[in-house]
């Protein structure tokens, strides 16, 4: 080749590597403009070096040979080095240049013209690498907004979710704030970066629920599920002792349809509430258990469709009721365990002694277990450091 070379930084240190092993022969790819760390070889025999030439001959490559006691021999013998070194005699270098890679900062040379080249080749590859971020950053963000819109947490969350995606933390999470009623509802969503496809999933969350007529705050922890997974507002429902009927998936990813309901009786090792099913087999017919009831909204199928509806995803239904000749609006929500719906006024009191007693005995459950797994979360411990009145609970949602 008989136009110049650029030579990179890395071969004139490797000239030196080489010097200090007793390597005077060096073999470079002379079909290359830009001469990298990868295009030299160094030999302390005339014929290996000679050999290595003649053995790797190729299209795209050429190995001229030569001998050198320094990097000035290497400079004047690669075409390249012939202009710095005419370029270096009309130029006083300072000593800190001299110190320095004599091929950086020329202006006007080969090398500058190579080395722009070269950072242009490589501004040009992190801008298709940065697109294509942009493109993954983007579809992850399609695809994470919609799933925390259908879980329930609307499009508020949108603008904050980009933002988190762009930052590209190893995860990161999203607080969010609601009113059911009267009652408050925190929430904090999870997101974790997945380290095969670097894609960020949307992987639980954590409700934390102050009913409006109890001085004592609770929480769960749901996870997202493969296409059953637990709304806001039905998680409030769950947390409030309703049941929700969901599509569920075992662990052979079989889909079954179940009632789930918070058991208030039993908690894991965090004071996590379990659940418990009630699955088709149990034999719980919401249809049966309406029509046991005067109820005005069974009258017409559409109304009917929507109240069931309303039912399975744990809501406390407004109904009307038909006693007498006259209509009484009372409220309904269904009770999968026992088969039935449980019955309330307006006034939200329940109606029936035995309902009346059921949901006392169910209050008292509810509260007893909260005190044992705090009693359980404090364990043998008995210093001041102790939490004593802990009643956060982060765990995994339990729906088998």
């Amino acid at each position: 080749m008989t136009g110049g070379h650029a030579i990179a930084d890395e071969v004139l240190d490797l000239v030196n590597i080489a010097l200090s092993k007793d390597e005077h022969w060096m073999a470079y790819n002379r079909s290359l403009y830009f001469i990298d760390k990868t295009d030299v070889y160094f030999f302390k025999q005339r014929s290996d070096a000679y050999g290595f030439a003649k053995n790797n001959i190729s299209d795209s490559d050429s190995f001229q040979v030569l001998h050198f006691n320094g990097i000035e021999d290497v400079l004047k013998q690669v075409p390249y080095g012939k202009a710095l070194a005419a370029e270096t005699e009309q130029h006083q270098l300072t000593q800190k240049d001299a110190d320095a890679n004599p091929l950086f900062n020329r202006e006007g040379n080969a090398f500058t013209d190579a080395l722009i080249d070269h950072i242009e080749e490589q501004q040009q590859t992190n801008i298709l690498s940065l697109s294509n971020q942009k493109i993954m950053n983007q579809k992850n963000f399609d695809f994470l907004k919609d799933q925390v819109k259908y879980t329930g947490f609307g499009e508020g969350l949108e603008n904050e979710l980009k933002t988190k995606i762009e930052k590209q933390s190893p995860d990161f999470q999203i607080a969010h704030k609601a009113k059911f009623g009267n009652d408050d509802v925190s929430a904090v969503l999870h997101f974790k970066k997945s380290a095969e496809t670097d894609m960020y999933f949307f992987n639980r969350y954590d409700v934390s629920l102050k009913p409006e007529q109890s001085k004592e705050d609770m929480s769960q922890t749901f996870y997202i599920n493969k296409g059953s997974n637990i709304t806001l507002k039905e998680a409030y429902n769950l947390m409030n002792g309703r049941a929700v009927n969901k599509d569920l998936t075992n662990k052979e990813d079989q889909v079954y349809n179940a009632w789930v309901q918070l058991d208030f009786k039993q908690t894991d090792a965090n004071a996590n509430y379990k659940f418990k099913q009630f699955h088709e087999n149990y034999g719980y017919d919401i249809n049966a258990a309406l029509n046991k009831h005067p109820i005005k909204e069974l009258d017409t199928e559409q109304d009917k469709t929507r109240l069931i509806e309303s039912l399975q995803k744990g809501n406390r239904q407004s109904v009307t009721f038909m006693q007498n000749g006259s209509e009484q609006k009372q409220f309904i929500e269904a009770n999968p365990q026992f088969k039935t719906i449980n019955i309330y006024d307006s006034n939200m009191q329940r109606i029936g002694n035995k309902q009346g007693q059921d949901e006392k005995q169910g209050n008292g459950e509810r509260q007893s277990s909260k005190q044992n797994a705090k009693e359980k979360q404090s364990g043998s411990d008995d210093s001041d450091a102790a939490p004593k009145a802990s009643n956060k609970r982060k765990n995994k949602q339990t729906i088998s």
